[in-house]
């Protein structure tokens, strides 16, 4: 099959019928008409349109090594510098396209399952064939681009262990109850599951929390399945979107990526679908040994820039529209901007610059610019958002719908709400932007998804400082200049 289009994508989700529930509601008919969901997947759906369009196909794909058609070129396993930055050029197109708005763009685990089929051989230690599983599941995804999402962390609720009447300790943590001749039975509880429910299929891999490494601990396992197995059930958060109106909720409308808590409620998982089962050691070593984090981490820090970059769009036609480009304190509000822009470009182009060859053959980029990225890009978004607030002040508040410009209210808008360089409708479009961004319940989910995107504050500046490789050299240089 190769690279699908759009409407393969809705089709295909349409078609899935997973058990959602949304409201308290089983949700009956197709999701790609349901309000919660038909913005988000029209606008994936022309991601995965402009992989078939000839102005971005060659920058978007390439040949399959087994069939010989176009497959998704964030699925390549990049062998050399011109392979990172390719893939660079395509997860950029795919960012700019949705603004950086979409954590779950189909790239992001993409490439994550590159990263793990790459390191399938870590797998053989348990099992032959739990390597080739991997590799098969690859290959299976890339060549019908899979869209496919994750579930990594689990309710608070699941972490807490408890004492029974009869001595021993439980925990609602998902587990291994049983296994037969067709596979796994799974029973817990996955969270956030973004976009879950508009991918084809889940990657479920629960972190190993215990310090005491055990082979056949069962809540631990790595598996892959689709999004509809019996058993299954899907619970939805309250939806974001405002409306079906582009100019009054022209974010939500679009990119608003549904979280849910996902139920394995005693689920088969067939054998040929288990990567891990039991085993902590090789369940951390998928992680670590990989270089997941890595090459996801270059994907995300494509999407900031580009999010970084629709940022400083706005506030500088903010500015202009109300004339106040000459003030120093906008200005130097201006340049904040400017400044985490360019500085998250240049942590990109050195982390590309730097790339080497790992010990499975691809060509990891330079982890320390990527993960300083990390690192910075949580705390300088709120400061970002908080410009817009400080520029916008009243004016983001004061934004009446479209279909308050009509023939009886259009003459007084267009003489109190207009702008230095557009009309009141135009002026309020704008506006309208800048407030769903920064203040409405969709930025505040924004804003608190970025925050913990890569794991909270503590595990991301432990990722850095522990995998930061230039430390010893610098105390050396110290101890050199001091002569000890």
């Amino acid at each position: 099959m190769g690279i699908k289009n759009g409407s393969q994508y809705m089709q295909q989700i349409d078609q899935s019928k997973p058990e959602v529930w949304f409201h308290g509601e089983k949700i009956m008919g197709s999701l790609s008409n349901h309000k919660a969901f038909r913005g988000l997947m029209c606008t994936q759906a022309t991601l995965y349109d402009m992989q078939n369009e000839l102005d971005y196909k060659d920058r978007m794909s390439y040949i399959s090594p087994i069939t010989g058609n176009p497959v998704g070129l964030s699925f390549l396993q990049p062998k050399n510098k011109e392979d990172v930055y390719k893939r660079r050029v395509m997860m950029s197109l795919w960012g700019e396209r949705h603004h950086g708005m979409m954590g779950r763009s189909p790239d992001y685990m993409n490439t994550g399952l590159m990263a793990f089929q790459s390191a399938a051989d870590l797998l053989s230690e348990d099992s032959p064939e739990r390597a080739n599983n991997l590799m098969s599941y690859y290959e299976y995804c890339r060549e019908n681009d899979v869209t496919l999402s994750h579930v990594f962390v689990q309710p608070q609720a699941s972490r807490v262990v408890q004492l029974m009447d009869d001595g021993s300790f439980d925990t609602s943590a998902a587990r291994i109850v049983d296994k037969n001749k067709d596979g796994l039975i799974v029973n817990g509880a996955f969270l956030l599951a973004t976009q879950g429910i508009t991918a084809d299929e889940i990657w479920v891999h629960p972190p190993v929390y215990t310090q005491l490494l055990e082979k056949n601990n069962p809540n631990t396992f790595v598996f892959a399945v689709p999004n509809h197995l019996p058993g299954m059930k899907w619970i939805c958060r309250d939806s974001m979107v405002g409306g079906d109106s582009t100019y009054d909720y022209p974010l939500s409308s679009r990119f608003e990526e549904m979280d849910t808590l996902l139920i394995f409620d005693h689920v088969l998982v067939p054998w040929d679908r288990v990567f891990v089962d039991g085993n902590d050691y090789l369940s951390q070593q998928l992680f670590s040994a990989s270089g997941f984090h890595t090459h996801t981490a270059h994907q995300v820090l494509c999407r900031y820039i580009a999010k970084s970059e629709f940022i400083l769009g706005i506030v500088l036609q903010m500015v202009d529209t109300l004339d106040i480009g000459y003030y120093p304190q906008v200005i130097e509000k201006i340049n904040e901007i400017i400044v985490h822009v360019e500085t998250l470009k240049s942590l990109l182009l050195a982390a590309e610059h730097n790339a080497v060859a790992d010990r499975w053959g691809s060509m990891l980029p330079d982890r320390n610019p990527l993960w300083t990225a990390n690192v910075i890009f949580p705390k300088i978004y709120p400061r970002m958002l908080e410009i817009i607030q400080l520029i916008g002040a009243s004016g983001l508040i004061m934004t009446p719908s479209e279909m308050d410009f009509n023939p009886d209210l259009n003459p007084y808008l267009d003489i109190y709400l207009k702008g230095n360089d557009r009309d009141a409708k135009d002026k309020v479009q704008l506006f309208r932007l800048a407030w769903e961004l920064s203040s409405s319940g969709f930025g505040g989910r924004q804003q608190l998804y970025e925050r913990f995107f890569f794991g909270d504050a503590n595990a991301v500046n432990r990722r850095l400082y522990q995998g930061y490789d230039h430390k010893d050299q610098y105390i050396k240089r110290v101890n050199d200049f001091m002569g000890l």
